[in-house]
């Protein structure tokens, strides 16, 4: 499935990513931020129901200067630590900062969220292309959508959604900025089963793909 993952995903179409059994055990929708609409977004807090984030590539991260939040917030005090994950003892999470596009209202809409990851998109782009948006100018923290950075050697290092949804998306030659959001179960309150959520996959025509999948590719093409 891991070809189908990367076609559609070269197509700006849904895709739905299973991590591992032995991490999250959840499943993502993932769509490459460029192509995102305002009925993905719909779809998302409707059929998914978790948290919307956009994942970006550590290359880009690092040149826009988005720092990880447990970084940010350590004078605090209440910043994570390395180790303080149950499902990753060994990394700190993906989360970054939380933004809103300046030419949103609330950031929150369907349309706001929508822009803010179109945006950052573009400026994800640029910044893969050598290029430099001003990030400060078109964005303001806190926001509504959650950046994640992914790790700077990707699934060598860390195999989280963010890893996984960034290397789909090297892959299939798009650019490394991707839009995801967890599917949870209204029964359970636990996460979407994996039989559940294939059986969605089936049910509207989206590939699904696991991540023991996307790394075995990874191992033998990067």
């Amino acid at each position: 499935m891991i070809e189908k993952a990367i076609e559609a995903m070269k197509n700006g179409e849904i895709i739905l990513i299973y991590d591992f059994d032995s991490r999250e055990g959840e499943t993502d929708f993932a769509i490459r931020s460029d192509a995102l609409t305002r009925e993905d977004i719909c779809r998302m807090r409707k059929d998914a129901g978790g948290l919307i984030c956009t994942a970006i590539h550590p290359k880009a991260a690092e040149k826009i200067g988005l720092p990880f939040a447990s970084d940010a917030l350590r004078e605090t005090g209440f910043a994570e630590r390395d180790g303080d994950i149950p499902y990753d003892p060994k990394n700190h999470s993906s989360f970054s900062i939380w933004v809103n596009h300046k030419d949103t209202f609330t950031g929150i809409t369907d349309n706001d969220r929508t822009l803010t990851a179109n945006r950052l998109s573009d400026h994800v782009k640029s910044a893969m292309n050598g290029g430099k948006l001003n990030f400060s100018s078109e964005f303001r923290t806190p926001g509504h959508m959650a950046l994640l950075r992914a790790n700077e050697k990707l699934l060598d290092q860390r195999r989280g959604q963010t890893e996984l949804s960034i290397a789909i998306a090297e892959f299939a030659g798009v650019t490394p900025c991707v839009t995801i959001c967890e599917m949870l179960d209204d029964n359970t309150g636990k996460a979407l089963s994996k039989k559940d959520a294939m059986e969605y996959g089936k049910k509207h025509n989206l590939v699904f793909v696991s991540g023991d999948e996307v790394l075995e590719y990874w191992n033998n093409n990067h």
